[in-house]
């Protein structure tokens, strides 16, 4: 069989070739008011990358969260969605500690909670009893109601890291992979029973593994 074969309606589907890098960069929302949000994200922390105003009828302003390689634009002229309602989720690897911040910017965050991120009659208050990645969740809005949702990630799926670069956006990830590895090598050295003296090789290894979503080491 060829490179391309036949799909189901007579159009070629590409198998076998190399693909271009397609990398999240921007994202746009629903603001009624450009100052008032701009304000809003600004105060939550988020870096200002851009203020642009083109004549009366164009304005467009691009804030970046701390520790993102996808921005968020907003302002006049740049998108016909009614404001509020766009949704997207902000992930963080510890999702207590980003609650308190939010709440200490003055963020009218929800509780931490797990079960459903999509249906409010199915949310558990409190995060997830064994802390697995993806299962503990926080909400808040902006002054137009455009919904955000924190989400937990402390190990990514299988392939959602490039293997060739493992990196940690922030001090705090870092610091706080490094606490994981630390607790996971307690358990190591519990179960044989002697102090590690490469222990520098086993955290190493520990992060490694856990950013790229391969096996952990035991």
């Amino acid at each position: 069989m060829s490179s391309i074969e036949a799909g189901s309606a007579g159009v070629g589907t590409v198998r076998d070739r190399a693909v271009a890098d397609l990398k999240l960069e921007v994202v746009v929302i629903p603001v009624s008011d450009v100052d008032r949000a701009k304000q809003f994200y600004e105060s939550l922390g988020w870096r200002l990358d851009a203020d642009i105003v083109v004549g009366d009828d164009f304005r467009i302003v691009q804030v970046t969260p701390p520790g993102s390689g996808c921005s968020v634009s907003f302002g006049k002229g740049v998108i016909a969605a009614a404001p509020g309602s766009a949704q997207g989720e902000l992930i963080v690897s510890d999702i207590e500690t980003a609650r308190v911040e939010l709440v200490a910017r003055d963020v009218d965050a929800s509780e931490v909670f797990h079960g459903s991120p999509f249906d409010p009659a199915k949310r558990i208050s409190g995060p997830d009893p064994e802390r697995a990645s993806y299962k503990s969740y926080a909400t808040f809005e902006d002054p137009d109601g455009n919904k955000w949702l924190l989400q937990e990630i402390t190990t990514r799926l299988p392939g959602r890291v490039d293997s060739a670069e493992t990196a940690y956006a922030t001090v705090s990830d870092l610091a706080n992979a490094m606490r994981r590895a630390a607790a996971a090598h307690g358990e190591h050295e519990k179960r044989t029973g002697e102090a590690d003296p490469n222990w520098p090789d086993w955290y190493a290894a520990y992060m490694v593994a856990e950013q790229k979503g391969a096996e952990l080491p035991e």
